[in-house]
């Protein structure tokens, strides 16, 4: 060591450093919807992705006994849906489960039971709606409270903005849906929104996948939660028209949904791989 360098060494002096550069944004991971070469490869993705989000809604405690269901358009057979097994947990489905039910209600795939209420109303839907891929319904806790008010979500917080003006009110209720006049009603409400909240009865979403439609279903499910709750509490302050709107045009598109639902479909996949028996 020589007299500059114990010089350097008293002093504290080093060399600098050249600062980290950053990483080219191409060169990062961005999940984005997956595009397929062909109908079979497209159908085990709709059913896997189907399994996966009916996993979820049981873990999340959206199930009543044997109501609630979400439907997946068929890539091939457009007018086809796939859906859950009537009576069968949502907890417990795997992709070998599913259904394939025609337009008429009659299962050509697969060895259970559907339920008629799930083709009642989602049969019409699919029908009056070509753009959408799947539809979910279940009687969960806070949309079935939020429905018994026969009111719609408010613009209280930044997520539900993604429902403003974009979600309706079935504003009846003539019991248990079962046939197909009260399911082209409840398309009818729908029109070209969302979702829509049935009055006495619980919340609807739909998306141009099933990513979508579940991610719907669970947020919408949360904002009937929180503006219940801060109803209760004391007098929610709203926001305005103009950022309601500006926040929905931001986040209420069917492709931010699916990024949004991407974390819990890996939680759901990681934890329970079996569904995808």
């Amino acid at each position: 060591m020589d007299d500059s360098d114990i010089s350097r060494s008293r002093s504290g002096a080093t060399a600098p450093l050249t600062p980290p550069q950053p990483i080219p944004t191409d060169q990062l991971h961005f999940a984005m919807p997956p595009s397929f070469d062909n109908v079979a490869a497209e159908r085990q993705h709709r059913k896997e992705r189907l399994a996966a989000a009916l996993r979820l809604f049981g873990r999340f405690g959206f199930e009543e006994g044997v109501a609630g269901h979400i439907t997946a358009r068929d890539p091939e057979f457009t007018d086809h849906f796939w859906v859950n097994p009537f009576g069968m947990s949502f907890k417990h489905i795997t992709v070998s489960d599913l259904i394939l039910v025609n337009h008429a209600g009659q299962v050509v795939e697969g060895r259970y039971h559907v339920n008629q209420a799930a083709f009642a109303i989602h049969s019409q839907v699919h029908r009056a709606r070509p753009d959408v891929i799947a539809a979910a319904h279940s009687h969960s806790t806070y949309g079935r409270t939020l429905s018994a008010l026969g009111e719609l979500l408010e613009p209280i917080t930044q997520d539900v903005c993604a429902f403003y003006e974009d979600h309706s009110l079935f504003d009846d209720y003539t019991g248990v849906v079962v046939d197909e006049e009260e399911g082209r009603r409840i398309a009818e409400a729908l029109g070209p929104h969302k979702a829509v909240i049935l009055r006495n009865h619980g919340l609807l979403t739909v998306g141009d996948s099933v990513d979508a439609a579940a991610w719907w279903f669970i947020t919408m499910e949360r904002s009937c939660q929180v503006q219940l709750t801060a109803k209760a509490a004391g007098k929610p302050v709203p926001i305005t028209h103009e950022n309601a709107l500006h926040t929905r045009d931001q986040l209420g598109n069917d492709l931010v949904a699916w990024i949004n639902y991407q974390p819990l479909y890996e939680q759901i996949t990681r934890s329970e791989p079996d569904l995808f028996n």
